[in-house]
């Protein structure tokens, strides 16, 4: 049977102010985890020190990227920072990263060679991976080099670092050197198709992938649909009807997330649609935590 978690993301302008005292609120609500999107020219909080402040100030709560972006940051650092995050507070410790930001505007925050964001994803996923469970590293790449480096103890639970993206090379890209995939705007049929194509990609670099490891990000917007998020999700998903990948109605949510576990999904991110986030925190609590088991 998998195992079904839900978790819950801030909403959309969530700032400093707001944020403090989120996470507490969260954990003494029974909630598994919380995420934070990365969204530089907004007010929300930087999600690497958005984590380490929430998983100081809980115990049990989850806290993950969702997603944050690779290539443009040197692995080592990456690897630095999750390192640190895990020891102190071990297994709670959640990162997806992605290919490029969700913004246009932000993606010279991140520079790579041009035409190389691909492949810079992928050396710089390679060479974290190694970094995360090798005590001492030494890499030769075509973007990064490292002559053993050492950054201190691994955690005891190894980390895991699940993806997003939708694009075939992303779902290919996730088979191959990835743990989990968490996506975004996708039907039930789109995500049980992406979750095979992983599934496909893994077993033809000899890997494999947890079952419970396929995961959506779904937003509940119960007080209609704002006009920035319907062209997100046209984008995404060209031609789907948006009520399709949002929930208009959280019995629409319920309905949508069963679906999705018929699918082989079985973790979940909710996001408000609205900045009301006690409203959608009680109603997150009422109708869909009961579906974890």
């Amino acid at each position: 049977m998998l195992k079904i978690r839900l978790g819950v993301a801030p909403a959309a302008g969530t700032g400093p102010a707001e944020f403090a005292g989120l996470a507490e609120r969260l954990e003494d609500a029974g909630v598994d985890s919380l995420w934070l999107s990365e969204l530089v020219y907004s007010p929300e909080v930087d999600p690497m020190i958005g984590m380490a402040h929430a998983l100081a100030r809980t115990s049990k709560l989850k806290v993950g990227t969702g997603v944050a972006i690779l290539p443009g940051r040197h692995p080592v650092l990456v690897a630095k920072q999750l390192l640190t995050l895990a020891g102190l507070a071990p297994k709670r410790v959640l990162p997806v990263f992605g290919l490029r930001p969700a913004r246009a505007a932000e993606t010279g925050l991140f520079p790579v060679p041009p035409d190389r964001r691909a492949a810079v994803f992928d050396e710089s996923l390679a060479l974290l991976r190694r970094l995360l469970e090798e005590d001492e590293v030494s890499f030769d790449g075509e973007f990064f080099q490292a002559d053993g480096v050492r950054l201190g103890p691994r955690p005891a639970k190894r980390l895991d670092v699940w993806l997003g993206g939708a694009a075939p090379a992303a779902l290919r890209r996730t088979g191959r050197l990835a743990d989990g995939w968490l996506g975004s705007f996708h039907t039930p049929a789109q995500a049980r198709d992406a979750r095979i194509a992983i599934q496909r990609a893994a077993a033809e670099a000899g890997r494999e992938i947890e079952e419970d490891h396929f995961g959506l990000s779904l937003v509940v917007a119960d007080r209609g649909i704002p006009g920035e998020l319907a062209a997100v999700a046209e984008r995404r998903s060209p031609g789907v009807p948006v009520t399709d990948l949002v929930a208009t109605s959280w019995p629409e949510a319920r309905r949508l997330v069963e679906q999705h576990i018929e699918a082989g999904l079985s973790k979940f991110v909710l996001r408000p649609g609205h900045a009301d986030f006690d409203g959608f925190l009680e109603k997150f609590q009422a109708e869909l935590v009961p579906l974890q088991n």
